[in-house]
Order: structure tokens, then sequence, then C-alpha cells
């Protein structure tokens, strides 16, 4: 275990300022033969964007998943049941972010780094190339449900390539491999027969995210995220993350608001336990504040 922490250490490890956000925001040229501006946040909704701080910006990230809407008043469709992270990110320089989170959802801390492979090129090169590696612990773990738990049983990684495109000014398209590794495997409960059944996921998960940002005004553009679990449990009780929402551009801020099935904003989360239902009304109302300092 101390071998893999250590690996995905060594592999290279949203909000705008004030003064100068809407500058960058309105900014669609090229440096040289680059493609720039591809997305205009860190994350397209759930999935990280190919988009990554630029050096010395440091991102204070506060964001929201509520409830779920199906209960309706009851509790003030979903209001009443907040899950907040707050999320510090610094561009080390152009290519390289270092990123820290803590997330009320499972007491969960994470790290993570963020690194630029390859630009976009007009008449060159086809795409942009992002890394991704997150490692997270999950504290609420409780001794008398694992008996014997260790720290290294507490933690999960997730590696991913970032490959985007943006065809023209108003649209650009995301693919995201993704690889997550849980210590303490995803358990599903199932009620069968009368009695409950424990379904456990493999360690080793795979996925695909597929995304997308198409802008419908100056200020304003709509968002779109899915994954693509690979090898899902097939008596899981977890479904794959659909998420919808939109970038809005303001002043000294990025807002972004969305509507997803996934209440868990890190990556192995919301990958892996994606609860919610969109065809039974079951999903999460959210919003991201972003800012820059």
């Amino acid at each position: 275990m101390k071998k893999i922490t250590l690996l995905l250490f060594i592999v290279p490890f949203f909000v705008f300022s004030q003064d100068d956000l809407l500058d960058e925001l309105n900014d669609d040229s090229e440096v040289d033969n680059r493609v720039t501006s591809v997305f205009k946040s860190l994350k397209v909704v759930n999935f990280e964007s190919t988009k990554l701080a630029n050096k010395k910006d440091f991102y204070l990230i506060i964001s929201h998943r509520f409830g779920s809407v199906k209960n309706g008043i009851d509790d003030f469709f979903g209001l009443d049941q907040a899950v907040t992270q707050f999320k510090f990110i610094y561009g080390i320089n152009d290519w390289l972010n270092l990123g820290v989170a803590r997330s009320s959802n499972q007491k969960k801390y994470g790290l993570h780094a963020k690194y630029r492979l390859k630009y976009q090129e007009t008449g060159g090169f086809p795409v942009t190339i992002v890394g991704y590696n997150l490692i997270t612990a999950n504290t609420a773990l409780k001794d008398d449900v694992y008996p014997n738990i260790n720290f290294e049983d507490r933690l999960s990684y997730t590696t991913q390539i970032l490959i985007s495109r943006k065809f023209n000014d108003n649209l650009s398209l995301l693919l995201a491999p993704s690889y997550v590794h849980e210590n303490l495997a995803t358990r599903s409960y199932v009620e069968e027969n009368g009695t409950t059944n424990v379904y456990d996921e493999e360690n080793n998960q795979f996925a695909i995210g597929v995304g997308g940002r198409y802008k419908i005004s100056k200020r304003v553009s709509i968002n779109i995220d899915y994954g693509i679990h690979l090898n899902r449990n097939s008596n899981s009780v977890y479904n794959n993350p659909l998420s919808i929402g939109a970038d809005i551009e303001t002043g000294g801020h990025v807002f972004q608001v969305h509507f997803t099935n996934a209440q868990a904003m890190f990556e192995e989360g919301f990958i892996s336990q994606a609860q919610g239902d969109w065809s039974d009304g079951d999903f999460f109302f959210g919003f991201n504040l972003i800012r820059v300092f």
C-alpha cells in the first residue's frame, strides 16, 4: 500500500482575479498556434476540464450539493441536507496545479495534482491533453463497522487523462478515461427475499467521462457531463453520474449551478457512488462559487 501511495505522488503532480477575470473570459485568442479558452472553468460539472489555474493564481472554490429534490417540501427540496466542500488550488507554474480539499460528505480530505501535457494547436495537434491525480482519505469510516481498520484502508486513488477539443467559439467537448482504486471497495446493501445481501465492487474500477460546454451568450454556457462505469457490479445500488448545469460569469466570479444524481464531489465518490436516479426524480441541486486571489 505504501508503494502505491508513493507511486501516485511521484506522478507529476474554480473565481478568477477581480482585475483581469473578464479579460481572460473574453479572450478566445491563440497564443502562437495554441488554442486557448477551451473551457472557462476548472470543472465541466463534476468532471475536471482541461483548464488549469495560471501561474501563482490561488483559487478558493466553495461547493454545495443539497439533498435530493425527490422529497419535495418536506426538506425544502433538499436544502435541509447540504453537503459542502472547500477546495484550494495553486498554480505552481503554467502547466502544473496542486490542490487540497475537504468535503463534509464522508468527512473526506483530498490532495490532487493537475498538469498539462499538450495544447490543442491550430493546424496542428487536434486536442488538449491534461493529466489528473487525486488521493482521498475517508475519515468517517467507523471502527465498529469495520473492525481493525487501518489508515490505508481509508484511502482511494484516482487517475484521469483529460482530452478536450474546442470546435469553435461556442462548443468544446471532453473525454476523460478514468481509473479508480479503492483500498476499501464500495459496498452495496441489497434487500433480497427478506434478507440483506452485501455486494462489493472491485478495488480497481474503470470509467469513461464524457462532457461538453456550449456557450449560449457572452456570459453563460450550458455544461453537461456523464460517467460511464465500465466494470460496476451488476448488483450495485449505484448509477452512472449524469450532471447538467450552467456557468455564469459575473465580474470577479464564476458561478456554476447544476443538477446531478451524485452528491459526492470527489472523483472516486461520484464515479463509484452516484446514488440518485434521474428517472425517479431523485437528483440534487448544487452550485460552485469560484474565486481567485
